[in-house]
């Protein structure tokens, strides 16, 4: 390792003295490697959380052996998960199938409305998930979501009061390790790991990515305070799950607060960019780049990398970079894409399928209703649109042209698929809009747009900080003539 910054090294010494820690480290900010320097410090065993798999791996790899690495998943799978391993990864079922099978049946009328049993089922399943994402220990009728149309407080009682005895029934039939109506997944063992009351035996704990952290893990979390030193380290500016239920738990956490601001990724240039997007998101942070590192902002006709704000997006990206000659990776590779496409034309085709995701759908129609409405098939969605858009034989051509990271001209991803990762050269997609415009024009009669949200300044954030040595701001150029921007410098 380098000789630690200043930043680092004060990290060092705070830690050394037991305080509890909340680190907020910025893009490239060598936030692992501070992570290490502060286990190296002690011989005090450790534990360390991580939000995947690959990067908890990469960390055991640079820990001392007296820090166990592990995502929290794995932790709760050894000591509760698997005895459902039996009904992990069934087959995905649309959830009025899963209603009907809880006694979901009848259609209820709620005012104006009549709630049929597809909605009703729909609704049960995501008030168990709430629960599942919550720090609650009882489900209860705040786990109900809000639903169109529904909107005064009467008619949300009323629903609540259809829903409630139903997603009981849920969360009571996910609790048989052999069988149940209720597709089992990740986070319900967690859930039910989280409500055991753990104790993680360690002298201290690494918390990582802990701006994307379900209220579920915080609450185990900050639990294990009267017995371990604990340390949550993120960077605020890059909460972008919160669509999934991730909050920043950083913000509030009960600790002495620390910066990293200095990034060993790129140099100055590149760092005045990032904060003109933290500026936008009012992170807690600004960044300083490396001057001994160069950095240009600028276009780029053949850059390593093409970072998009969606699937979608990237899908065509990527047949445009094949149509013109290019070697074209993608991240997380094309195989699973290549299988749903083979799915998807088979149902369009008026045939089923064998896909173990999608082999309870008997049409293209029933699987399109399930990606656009059921909570279950969210996920789905994306590549929904893609058919839709493309047809199964374009992705399926696309996907066999594609070539590995190794081997490639350029490697095309999504914004949130790149958090992590880093290239020498990042073009940004088209497919990042600009705001809207508002109804107001400005004293030459322009439309004033409207703010950009945090929600977009933390993910352009994200894709502009992939870059070490030069960025073509290409779909994100709206923001130098935004008028609330600041301006670059």
């Amino acid at each position: 390792m380098h000789t630690p910054t200043d930043e680092q090294a004060h990290a060092a010494d705070v830690f050394r003295a037991g305080h509890h820690l909340v680190l907020q480290a910025g893009a490239g900010t060598g936030k692992t490697s501070t992570l290490g320097l502060l286990a190296a410090s002690t011989h005090r065993r450790g534990r360390y959380l991580a939000f995947n798999k690959s990067i908890a791996q990469d960390a055991a790899g640079r820990f001392p052996r007296t820090v166990l690495c592990k995502t929290a998943h794995a932790t709760a799978f050894a000591a509760v998960g698997h005895r459902y391993t039996r009904r992990l990864n069934s087959p995905r079922q649309p959830a009025w199938k899963t209603g009907q099978a809880l006694g979901i049946t009848r259609p209820v009328r709620i005012g104006a409305h009549e709630i049929g049993p597809r909605a009703l089922s729909h609704t049960v399943l995501r008030t168990v998930t709430r629960y599942c994402h919550s720090a609650d220990r009882i489900l209860t009728r705040h786990h109900v979501p809000r639903l169109r149309g529904l909107d005064t407080p009467g008619d949300h009682a009323r629903l609540a009061d259809e829903v409630m005895p139903f997603a009981t029934k849920a969360w009571t039939d996910l609790h048989n390790p052999d069988q149940g109506v209720v597709r089992f997944e990740h986070d319900h063992y967690l859930k039910m790991w989280a409500l055991t009351g753990p104790i993680l035996e360690a002298d201290f704990l690494f918390l990582d990515e802990a701006q994307d952290t379900n209220p579920v893990l915080e609450d185990v979390f900050t639990a294990q305070r009267g017995h371990a030193q604990l340390v949550m380290v993120g960077d605020s500016a890059q909460a972008i799950y919160g669509w999934r239920g991730a909050r920043d738990v950083m913000t509030g956490f009960d600790a002495t607060p620390l910066t990293l601001t200095r990034s060993f990724r790129f140099g100055p240039l590149i760092a005045e960019e990032a904060n003109r997007w933290l500026t936008l998101a009012d992170a807690p942070i600004r960044l300083t780049g490396s001057e001994t590192i160069p950095t240009e902002i600028g276009s780029l006709d053949r850059p390593d990398a093409v970072l998009c704000r969606t699937n979608i997006g990237a899908m065509a990206e990527v047949m445009r970079l094949l149509s013109t000659g290019h070697r074209v990776a993608l991240t997380r590779g094309g195989q699973q894409l290549a299988a749903l496409a083979l799915a998807a034309r088979d149902l369009k085709n008026g045939r089923r399928t064998s896909h173990p995701e999608l082999v309870l759908f008997a049409s293209w129609g029933e699987l399109q209703d399930y990606a656009a409405h059921d909570p279950a098939g969210r996920d789905l969605q994306p590549f929904v649109d893609l058919i839709d858009t493309y047809g199964p034989d374009a992705i399926l051509t696309a996907v066999d042209q594609l070539a590995d990271e190794q081997h490639a001209d350029v490697t095309v991803s999504t914004a949130h698929t790149a958090k992590g990762r880093e290239w020498s050269t990042v073009t940004i997609a088209d497919d990042f809009p600009p705001p809207k415009d508002t109804d107001q024009h400005d004293d030459h009669g322009r439309p004033i747009p409207e703010p950009v949200s945090d929600t977009d300044a933390r993910l352009a954030y994200v894709a502009v900080t992939r870059a070490r040595h030069h960025l073509d701001l290409g779909g994100l150029s709206w923001i130098n003539t935004h008028p609330t921007a600041p301006s670059e410098g």
